[in-house]
Order: structure tokens, then C-alpha cells, then sequence
């Protein structure tokens, strides 16, 4: 018989237990938060409690516990107490959650509110049928099928992507040498941020953004906001049955991840058979840690998918160099992003 021996000096609490089980409060607060427009509505500076009450139409019995929530969770600041307090963005928020600032990350957030926050409440059926949770449960189609159906949720989902993703992307055209190289295209490039980033930061490249053809319209409209149509061009292709145009480097941002190991696998030799001797292929996600237990951002994603997509999931540095050296590539290595993102580059 096995037992467990506690020393009478240490203190045991469930308070970690109880945080993670009911996360959901403070995510929702979080959520709403973002979805309410307060941290843009601070942008400007501190405001009282009685402006953002009148300014977000809240009700005055909650909007107190509202707004100190928001304080004791680290993600705004208050100066006073009460109605007569006044109420500031933290560094964090003013840079990542105003809608204005370059680095918004809120619109996957607000995709979280909006779409995957009531899909995760049958996180339990997923892991028990493998099935996904999503819109595929009520239309029955696949899950791009029906959102590029959807062109008010195709947005949405366009803008959570470019969220979860400009910071890493701005990174990116910062810290990898893109000097030897003169073209770089862009799969599943969504509304075109990714090649917008790079080029702003490496003018000498051109860029072609793909993607299936409801989107090719929201990229154009993208590109010719920040000036960039000389530069970066845009284009249809279905990934999964076409071959990929041909460049020196071809970028994958969260686009493995939605698809099964053979699928990855199809992915990565495409790529490989569309780039020239020393292109690089770069594939940017919440790579997991190889030990598979530090990325917890990373590993959950993996969980998001089986709530999103019929055999998506995520992986590690080590999986992903397996499967590029099993088509070709020569060697691998991993560019750590923002947060948990980072870059995987595959060389031929």
C-alpha cells in the first residue's frame, strides 16, 4: 500500500485548483472587456468610473466590481475609489488591446468571446468522439467551408487571425535575414499582414499572398491601405489540391496545425517542390516545447483543435524537423516569436 506523506510545516491550498477551474471568470471579464471597447476608449488617458459607465452603457450596480476586477487582474489601473476614481490602460493593454494601435491583438480575442468561447463548453464530447465542436455540428460542412460561407464570420475570423499573429509577424521581418532572398509567398495569407510586415521591413522582397477566393478581396483591400500594391500581390490557390507558386522563402502562419499528420506531410513536400536550393520554408505557430510540458499556451492550442477541426493538431520543434527532413530538407531550426509562438525554418 502506497501512501502519501505530508510534512506537519507544509501548507496546502486548492487555491491554484480553483483558479484554473474557474478561469472562466476572468477570462469572460477579460473578454467582455475587449469586446466593450474599454481599452480604446482609455487610449486617450484616464477617465472616471462615471465616463466609462456612460461611455460603455453599463449599469451602475456591476460596473464598479466591473472595472476593480479589471484592476486586481493587473489589466487596467485606478487612481481613488468609486464613481470618483479614475481608471488607465497598463502599458500592456494600451500597446496590444487598443483598437487604433498597430499591435491590437484583440480581434482574436474578440473571436474567442464570439465564437470559441461557447464551443469549448463541449470540450468533453470532442475528447470523447474526436469530433470537432464548431459550426460544422449545425451546417455540416467542414469548418473553412462554412466560415468562408459566412462572410460576416469570415471576418471576424480574418481579424482573430491577424490578432494572434501581427506581433510574431512584425518580430519575424526583424529577426530573420531575408537579405538572400528576393520573393517570398505567402500561404493561406488571410488578409495579406504577414507579407505587409516583411515588406515594410524588407523593401527589397516581393510578395505574393494566397488564399481560396473570398479572401483575395479582404487582402487587396489591406494591401492598398498601407500602400503596398507594388510590392505585394495577391492571388487565388486552393492549398490542399494545387501545387505552390514557386519563391525563395514560403511562409505558413497557423496553417499546419489545422490539418492531420499525412496532410501536414502533403503541406511540407509542396513546399519543398516550389522552392529553389537554399529557400527556406518558414512555418509560424505556438510550437510546443519537445519535453511537451512548458508551452502550456501551445499545448492547449493542440486542444483547440480538437474542438475546431476534424484532425488538427499542434506539435514540437522535433516533429516538425522529422517530417521536413522526410521530405527533402536539409536541416531545421526554431526562431522563438512573441510569447509562445515561434518559427520553425526548414532549408532545402
Amino acid at each position: 500500500m502506497s501512501t502519501i506523506e505530508i510534512e506537519q510545516d507544509q501548507e496546502i491550498s486548492p487555491m491554484s485548483i480553483l483558479q484554473i477551474g474557474m478561469g472562466f471568470w476572468p477570462a469572460k471579464t477579460l473578454l467582455t472587456a475587449v469586446k466593450l471597447g474599454l481599452f480604446t476608449e482609455l487610449a486617450d488617458g484616464p477617465l472616471f468610473a462615471s465616463e466609462i459607465q456612460q461611455k460603455l452603457g453599463l449599469h451602475s450596480r456591476s460596473a464598479l466590481d466591473f472595472l476593480d476586477s479589471l484592476v486586481a487582474l493587473g489589466l487596467i489601473q485606478r487612481q481613488g475609489v468609486g464613481f470618483t476614481a479614475t481608471y488607465s490602460n497598463t502599458a500592456e493593454t494600451a500597446m496590444f488591446l487598443n483598437r487604433s494601435a498597430p499591435a491590437y491583438i484583440g480581434g482574436l480575442l474578440e473571436m474567442a468571446n464570439d465564437r470559441l468561447y461557447p464551443f469549448w463548453n463541449n470540450l468533453e464530447e470532442a475528447l470523447r468522439t474526436g469530433e470537432p465542436q464548431n459550426e460544422v455540428k449545425l451546417t455540416g460542412k467542414p469548418l473553412f467551408e462554412a466560415l468562408y460561407a459566412d462572410p460576416a464570420n469570415l471576418e471576424i475570423f480574418m481579424e482573430g487571425m491577424t490578432g494572434a499573429q501581427v506581433g510574431n509577424f512584425m518580430m519575424l521581418a526583424e529577426e530573420f535575414d531575408f537579405g538572400p532572398y528576393n520573393t517570398l509567398v505567402d500561404i493561406g495569407g488571410a488578409n495579406g499582414t504577414l507579407s505587409t510586415c516583411v515588406v515594410s521591413g524588407n523593401p527589397h522582397l516581393q510578395c505574393l499572398t494566397v488564399d481560396l477566393p473570398p479572401v483575395q478581396p479582404i487582402a487587396e483591400k489591406n494591401i492598398r491601405k498601407q500602400g503596398l500594391e507594388d510590392k505585394i500581390k495577391t492571388g487565388v490557390l486552393d492549398f490542399m489540391t494545387q501545387q505552390f507558386p514557386k519563391g525563395d522563402v514560403i511562409t505558413m502562419g497557423n496553417i499546419l496545425h489545422d490539418w492531420d499528420l499525412p496532410q501536414k506531410k502533403m503541406l511540407i513536400a509542396k513546399a519543398y517542390e516550389a522552392l529553389p536550393v537554399n529557400g527556406a520554408l518558414i512555418v509560424i505557430e505556438n510550437i510546443i516545447d519537445d519535453e511537451r510540458k512548458e508551452n502550456v499556451f501551445g499545448l492547449l492550442m493542440s486542444l483547440n483543435m480538437a474542438v475546431e477541426t476534424e484532425g488538427g493538431f499542434d506539435y514540437s520543434h522535433a516533429d516538425f524537423h522529422k517530417w521536413a527532413t522526410e521530405a527533402g530538407f536539409r536541416n531545421t531550426t526554431k526562431l522563438p516569436l512573441t510569447g509562445p509562438a515561434s518559427a520553425v525554418i526548414a532549408y532545402k
